[in-house]
């Protein structure tokens, strides 16, 4: 974060990347939630603040709709995304101590049901926001 209480986004300097624009319009939503919620509560908690952000920002988004698992072309179940937002990016706001390599994974998977390419995973576990971009 910048010392003005901006996301510093320097490293998204490559003007090519995919859905930039929509990704910090997104991230300047997380630290606006985190920066007025603060840090550490229920996920939930996360997810219904950027759903009122979003709204406050006119981006558009849908919060848990439904994406069908298929198996040999065979519906198995569903998935239910907390957020997706800009009808092209997967966003899965969680509380835990770091992102790992379960939490990357899991947003593959995401991306590949919804057949979406971007995905952010971010956590408020902390006062400082900790976020990654995955591209499929």
């Amino acid at each position: 974060m910048s010392t003005d209480g901006e996301p510093d986004l320097t490293h998204f300097g490559n003007s090519k990347l995919l859905l930039k624009k929509e990704t910090e319009a997104i991230l300047g939503c997380a630290f606006d939630v985190l920066n007025e919620v603060g840090h550490g509560l229920h996920e939930k908690i996360y997810e219904n603040s950027l759903t009122v952000a979003f709204l406050l920002q006119d981006i558009p988004f849908d919060q848990q709709r439904r994406f069908p698992v298929l198996f040999k072309e065979r519906q198995v179940g569903e998935f239910i995304p907390d957020l997706l937002v800009f009808d092209s990016v997967v966003v899965d706001p969680k509380v835990i101590d770091q992102i790992t390599e379960h939490e990357r994974g899991q947003m593959l998977n995401y991306l590949r049901i919804t057949k979406k390419r971007v995905g952010l995973i971010l956590t408020f576990n902390y006062a400082r926001l900790q976020w990654e971009r995955l591209v499929l």
